[in-house]
């Protein structure tokens, strides 16, 4: 029996619209984090990539349980001395709610050259608009 490993023609990269809305944030990460990295799909390999694009819309409306929402702190560091600086979770989606989506799949990909590339095809947006129409992205159940 021989190990089958996918060639780059053996995998089809689809697009999928996933709806953030009232679904907790942890449970949702996981949830693109595998279909980033092909955990999905029958052909998957750890060491090839044959994930799907994600397009995440209503990244606003994601729920944190509990009081994560003033309690759990995101951090910074700007390489300065004193360029440390923390702000809660309320903070960060009022400024940037696509950066809770996009740290918490991070955060659940593996720590190697594949995470960069994975990365990339997660395109997060705040609201219910996104400028992928022409990609004919399938609603993932």
């Amino acid at each position: 029996m021989k190990t089958f490993l996918p060639k780059e023609s053996d995998i089809k990269r689809e697009w999928l619209l996933i709806d953030a809305a009232d679904k907790p944030l942890g449970r949702l990460a996981v949830e693109l984090a595998n279909i980033l990295r092909g955990r999905n799909k029958p052909i998957y390999t750890p060491s090839i990539d044959t994930g799907d694009f994600v397009i995440v819309i209503n990244a606003e409306k994601v729920k944190l349980s509990g009081t994560k929402d003033q309690h759990k702190m995101y951090a910074t560091y700007s390489g300065y001395r004193g360029g440390h600086r923390e702000f809660s979770a309320a903070f960060v989606r009022e400024r940037h709610p696509d950066r809770l989506i996009l740290s918490a799949v991070r955060g659940m990909l593996p720590k190697n050259n594949l995470n960069r590339e994975t990365i990339k095809r997660l395109k997060v947006y705040a609201g219910a608009e996104h400028p992928h129409a022409a990609q004919k992205p399938r609603t993932a159940n």
